[in-house]
């Protein structure tokens, strides 16, 4: 996509807003969507095509406040009381950061959250998944089943796999990791943890792994495990391991294979949660999705590259081979 094409999807600034649309703004006709969001992306655009599907167009018929926060956590606070005070009809926020600093700035304001780390139940975010009754639902991952699943496609990819490495962000994967260790201990492999906190951490544990012997790893998510996804990539094949993700975006840029949801059709479904909100659905009463299709991509280039055959029988399984 070229670049001029990504900024027009994101919606240009106030000054560019046509005239009807100013008007209905001051009669207070207009929705005004906010979104937070770490950094600009596939999912930014998969979510403003969303709106439009839906029939909202960025200055026309609504006023979509962007507001990317990248690496620097304590702008959040900021950035969600700018959408409060602009007093934005519902909030989209892509990840646990975001929306727990828009649920600390506002009781009353519906929030669309995105969430592939937590269980929104045990964390207190709602009461139920069917019934959240707050402000508050969204889209959550259902990760321990997911783990398995990941371990097992990865045995089948490097059948000696015994010792396992999980990269893992330790700020908000501990359920994540959990889940996987769970899954480890069923798949009879020993597990290994690589926290990271900081993008500085990556090598480190990518150096760590080689040492100590590990032979494949599980890359769980995370904004910044997403937002690193070509250094992880490089950094995995010079430690010549073999990874699976749930990101989609990891295989295609280097890594082995991955096993997720499609995440730019989550983003683009909360657009779906927005308009049931604008039209007058009650939060409160719209349960938390779960993503339901998962694809599975491989990288042959790189299975060639650390001497592994992938089995016919797994690459008839995929979605998508690379």
């Amino acid at each position: 996509m070229q670049r001029r094409q990504f900024i027009a999807l994101l919606g240009g600034a106030a000054a560019a807003w046509p005239f009807t649309a100013l008007a209905q703004q001051q009669a207070g006709k207009v929705p005004r969507i906010g979104f937070l969001q770490r950094i600009r992306n596939e999912n930014v655009v998969a979510f403003i095509q969303g709106l439009r599907d839906a029939g909202y167009f960025d200055g026309q018929n609504a006023l979509i406040e962007t507001r990317i926060y990248e690496t620097t956590l304590d702008r959040l606070p900021d950035l969600a009381k700018e959408l409060v005070d602009l007093k934005c009809d519902v909030v989209v926020a892509g990840s646990q950061y975001a929306f727990e600093a828009v649920m600390r700035a506002t009781s009353t304001i519906p929030i669309v959250g995105i969430d592939l780390e937590s269980d929104p139940v045990a964390r207190g975010w709602v009461n139920s998944l069917g019934h959240p009754g707050g402000n508050f639902t969204g889209l959550f991952l259902d990760l321990p089943e997911l783990s398995g699943k990941q371990i097992e496609l990865l045995k089948e990819a490097a059948p000696t796999l015994s010792r396992l490495g999980v990269i893992w962000d330790s700020y908000i994967g501990e359920f994540q990791f959990l889940a996987t260790q769970t899954a480890a201990r069923s798949a009879g492999v020993t597990l290994h943890s690589l926290p990271i906190k900081g993008p500085d951490d990556f090598k480190v544990a990518f150096d760590r792994a080689a040492r100590d012997g590990i032979d494949s790893v599980v890359v769980l998510s995370s904004p910044l495990i997403l937002e690193q996804r070509l250094q992880i990539a490089g950094w995995a094949m010079k430690a010549r391991l073999p990874t699976i993700s749930l990101f989609t975006a990891l295989p295609r840029a280097g890594g082995l294979m991955a096993y997720g949801p499609n995440l730019p059709d989550i983003y683009k479904r909360t657009a779906n949660y927005v308009d049931r909100i604008l039209k007058g659905i009650k939060v409160a009463d719209m349960p938390i999705e779960r993503p339901t299709r998962f694809e599975l991509v491989i990288n042959l280039k790189t299975a060639k590259a650390l001497g592994l055959t992938v089995p016919h029988s797994l690459l008839n399984r995929a979605d998508e081979v690379i």
